[in-house]
């Protein structure tokens, strides 16, 4: 547990000192968000690998894989768009 703990507070002070966001709160909220984009792409990963034409209903560029790799990341009406698409697409 305390291992937890301490990876969410190290995750929590590199994100102190993004710009642009306003309290703990806001933080943990786009955490969870970043989790679970990453756990759909290990779900989208078996799914491609066990069902036959299986196709994202994310779009490409909104995806963990493409999302992730790029340094600037999806930021504002983005990465807003990006999280209602998720919510209506599943």
């Amino acid at each position: 547990m305390s291992n937890t703990v301490s990876i969410i507070r190290s995750i929590m002070d590199i994100m102190r000192k993004d710009t642009g966001v306003d309290g703990d709160a806001q933080r943990i909220s786009q955490m969870v968000w970043m989790l679970f984009m990453k756990i759909f792409a290990n779900k989208e990963q078996e799914c491609k690998n066990t069902v036959k034409d299986y196709e994202s209903p994310i779009p490409k560029r909104f995806r963990w894989q493409n999302w992730a790799a790029d340094a600037e990341g999806l930021t504002g009406d983005a990465l807003q768009f990006a999280r209602y698409l998720a919510i209506f697409a599943g």
